[in-house]
């Protein structure tokens, strides 16, 4: 389904994120990407979301080489992925329901089904009864599932999320953890980056280790 092959990754300014990185994502999996801070695993997810370019290799999603699709291309394939950014990216003027909505309306589902698929959204993320709640009176750990319930909505084929643990406690990161698992258990292929080796290595699934742009031994 996804496929690195020989990526580099140079940013504005001469800050090389990857060297040479090459890895396959079978259709169905679970991944965690694991690292430091400036490690390279915010540039793999963004690469793979077709945000950014690789400045050499290629990255390949069903045998599309994301370097040569139009903007409109483009568009279609993020229609199959959700994601959950790293800052969250919380529209704080709209209130959960409104938050979760908001990706259907731009796909063009009419009123009637967009509306019950983002309550279903939201209930499957535990926020069930917060729809009219403004953003701002959520805890972290909800913040968080509210993103995931965004993220999922529109049923993606792909769902990958950028340091979802990061700034809550154990117990919600835990608990964010675990709606992943519940994701790819129906199927979705689940892509998580966290620095917290610890939050991954009970789930039993494959850890890409990157260590300055590059996989650790």
């Amino acid at each position: 389904m996804i496929n690195f092959e020989s990526v580099s990754k140079v940013y504005p300014g001469g800050f090389q994120a990857l060297k040479n990185v090459s890895f396959t994502i079978e259709k169905g999996e679970m991944i965690f990407v694991a690292g430091h801070s400036g490690a390279g695993k915010s540039t793999i997810l963004k690469l793979i979301a077709g945000i950014t370019k690789p400045t050499k290799g290629r990255v390949m999603i069903n045998n599309n080489d994301l370097s040569v699709l139009s903007d409109n291309e483009l568009g279609y394939l993020r229609q199959h992925i959700g994601i959950v950014f790293q800052d969250h990216k919380i529209l704080f003027d709209r209130n959960v329901l409104q938050n979760v909505l908001l990706p259907l309306r731009i796909i063009g589902y009419d009123s009637k089904t967009a509306e019950k698929r983002a309550r279903l959204a939201i209930e499957k993320v535990g926020l069930g009864g917060r729809e009219n709640a403004d953003p701002i009176s959520l805890s972290g750990g909800e913040q968080q599932r509210l993103c995931i319930a965004r993220a999922v909505v529109h049923q993606p084929s792909l769902l990958i999320a950028d340091e979802p643990s990061a700034n809550l406690d154990r117990a919600y990161a835990l608990d964010i953890m675990e709606l992943f698992k519940t994701f790819h258990e129906v199927g979705t292929t689940v892509i998580v980056s966290a620095h917290d080796e610890t939050l991954m290595q009970d789930y039993g699934h494959r850890i890409l280790r990157l260590q300055e742009g590059r996989f650790a031994a």
